[in-house]
């Protein structure tokens, strides 16, 4: 049986130092700063992003360079091993689609899996697979488990800021400038492909009341059985300060006690540099047995 390796992306949230630990690899996500490009976590940490995006710099993403990409998978292959490919959600990015495509010049051996995860839910995706090539499932097998649970997961997103929507065409200067008067906190979401507008709040504590409601409905009604059977965690994400994520996290635990929790993990770059800094987030995930 082929050994299966594990590859994914940087907005994962896991680092390369995680990923030598995890035995896995992480490609870089790329980012053109004011004209230069940056990797992820190689030559951009995160403390230095948020310099740049809070100094009105043009930020914007990338995907990973197609060589990039196929240099790993041809080193990874040479043993004859399979290799399970995680990338981000389609619906979020071309990188996922771009690697589809280059796949099936491999024969099979290469699996990419658009379970429409992102940050901490593509996190679990990755511990899912890692547990399931432990187990002696296939590259195949892995991919089939994680298309069939890739809807169990849910993210729920505070701002702190409509600036950066606004900046990213995300929403119309009108639409930003009654918000900061109003000061608007919106509540986002992502279920799937998609990054979606949940509710309006105008202060952090409400947001965070809506964000564990709407977890709450979330484990009564979509999750209630596999809540039941000890197979959903929740995680808690965050843009440039993990002060508030530490409380909210405390909050989470004693709201939920019979729920396992799982991260505090900075919230992928990718997103952040439409969301910005002060960003709060709660996350659910299935975690596959």
């Amino acid at each position: 049986m082929a050994i299966v390796k594990i590859v994914t992306d940087s907005n994962s949230g896991i680092t390369q130092a995680d990923a030598k630990k995890l035995g896995i690899f992480v490609l870089p996500m790329p980012f053109l700063i004011d004209g230069k490009e940056y990797f992820e976590d190689i030559n951009l940490t995160q403390e230095q992003f948020y310099e740049h995006l809070k100094g009105d710099a043009s930020v914007s993403t990338s995907q990973p360079a197609v060589a990039s990409v196929t240099d790993l998978w041809d080193e990874l292959l040479k043993d004859g091993s399979e290799i399970v490919h995680i990338p981000m959600s389609s619906g979020l990015s071309e990188s996922c689609h771009t690697a589809q495509n280059l796949a099936k010049a491999y024969g099979g051996r290469v699996q990419v899996v658009d379970n429409q995860r992102i940050s901490i839910t593509q996190r679990q995706s990755v511990y899912d697979a890692i547990a399931l090539a432990k187990q002696g499932k296939s590259a195949a097998e892995i991919k089939d488990v994680l298309l069939a649970t890739k809807f169990d997961s849910s993210i729920y997103i505070s701002l702190d800021t409509l600036k950066y929507l606004k900046k990213g065409g995300r929403l119309t200067p009108a639409a930003a400038l009654i918000g900061t008067i109003l000061r608007i906190k919106p509540v986002l979401q992502i279920q799937g492909e998609k990054l979606d507008a949940f509710k309006k709040v105008n202060t952090l504590k409400k947001a965070k009341e809506v964000m564990i409601a709407a977890i709450k409905k979330d484990f009564e009604t979509r999750f209630k059985d596999l809540v039941a059977s000890g197979e959903m965690q929740l995680s808690v994400a965050y843009t440039a300060d993990d002060a508030e994520a530490k409380l909210f996290a405390e909050e989470l635990k004693a709201t939920f006690p019979n729920v396992p929790f799982c991260f505090i993990d900075p919230l992928s770059l990718s997103v952040s540099c439409h969301i910005g800094p002060g960003a709060l987030a709660v996350a659910c995930a299935r975690i596959v047995k």
